[in-house]
């Protein structure tokens, strides 16, 4: 069998793109592990590599992230169409000249669009793996949401990184969608943390953008009282996005106050596993969620988390027990959340946390695929 993967998400030489497509990267290496792969993905420039049985076809297009380009903004216009135009050129090649038998779209827009034109010209199955931005952002959109219908209900199957997207999806495209969690294969670490007691290590990776509430976790830090801070030893922040400034400038005012804040930029597969197997507590205070791969970052690795009440992680922390949960997404429950974090046995969360590593397993995940898109069309 011939897997294609359609993606606008795969590590490139871009800051923030390891980040960004690492888990489509470790899916496709372990689905390479079973039949043969070919991905075809957007890259600021053309280039062709092979592993063994995976292929990776990168096409070059204007601007890197694409999630930045917005069809609301007219400036953006341009560097749309061409990447619409490159991608479009760049399956159809892959199409016409390997023949795969399965077409993969991460995600359903603009990848599943170019699936579902080139499954008709070509009479090749296709499915689609949406995420929450393509629904709540995109098909919020008229003309664009148009578009999600038709290229999900055309799909041989749907999947959805989230339990709460995946019924979206189905309310949306009226058919099923199965889920699907987003998790990557990080390098094996001994967990630092997990600390009996006070004081702390706590630790936020991910986009500074207002989605991910990067400005609640600074506004909840800021907060804590003198007793807060006494249990908590280090507090390091990293990741990059149009928030840039402001985390800088409130995390230096934080530092003049003399609290042990740190402020960094994206780190690599490396990196990241290092600064969650460090904290005792990883910061998730999101205001929009699926299921984050920082989750399954942080299940892999052992270290519980502190987060807001969004998307699917009341039902993961009702299942897991996998740190402290916010009652609402504001600064002030954040603060909370993290008072009764550090209030708490830190060590006391294992069960929770290997039941939901074995759950999030990159093995078992391919798995599930596969079985799926074996079995006839939905």
């Amino acid at each position: 069998m011939h897997v294609a993967i359609i993606t606008t998400s795969y590590p490139d030489d871009v800051p923030g793109s390891e980040a960004a497509g690492s888990f489509v990267a470790d899916f496709a290496r372990q689905l390479a592990e079973h039949v043969q792969v070919t991905v075809i993905a957007a890259a600021s420039s053309d280039s062709i590599s092979q592993d063994g049985a995976l292929k990776v076809i990168r096409f070059a297009v204007p601007k890197l992230p694409l999630s930045l380009l917005s069809p609301l903004r007219p400036a953006d216009w341009l560097a749309i169409l061409r990447t619409i135009r490159n991608g479009g050129r760049a399956v159809e090649r892959v199409a016409a000249d390997n023949k795969p038998n399965y077409l993969f779209a991460l995600w359903a827009l603009p990848s599943g669009y170019w699936a579902a034109s080139v499954a008709r010209r070509h009479d090749i199955p296709y499915a689609i793996w949406a995420l929450g931005s393509d629904i709540w952002s995109l098909g919020k959109v008229p003309l664009l949401r148009r578009k999600l219908q038709l290229v999900l209900r055309a799909a041989d199957r749907c999947f959805a990184d989230g339990f709460a997207l995946a019924q979206d999806v189905e309310n949306l495209s009226g058919r099923s969608c199965d889920f699907l969690p987003s998790t990557r294969v990080l390098p094996k670490r001994g967990h630092f943390g997990g600390n009996e007691s006070a004081p702390y290590k706590l630790a936020f990776l991910g986009r500074w953008h207002r989605n991910k509430g990067i400005d609640i976790l600074l506004e909840s830090l800021r907060q804590l009282s003198d007793s807060d801070w006494s249990k908590i030893s280090a507090v390091r922040i990293f990741g990059g996005g149009p928030l840039h400034d402001e985390v800088h400038r409130i995390a230096g005012e934080l530092q003049a106050e003399h609290r042990p804040v740190e402020a960094g930029g994206y780190l690599d597969k490396e990196n990241a596993a290092d600064l969650i197997a460090w904290a005792d507590y990883l910061m998730l205070p999101s205001r929009i969620e699926s299921i984050p791969v920082i989750f399954s970052d942080a299940m892999q690795l052992h270290t519980p988390i502190v987060a807001t009440p969004v998307g699917d992680l009341p039902r993961l922390y009702d299942k897991y027990s996998f740190g402290s949960l916010a009652a609402e997404v504001s600064s002030d429950s954040f603060a909370r959340a993290l008072r009764e974090a550090l209030d708490q046995n830190a060590g006391s969360f294992g069960a929770g946390l290997d039941a939901a590593a074995s759950d999030f397993d990159m093995v078992n995940l391919t798995q599930r695929f596969l079985a799926e898109i074996e079995r006839p069309g939905s």
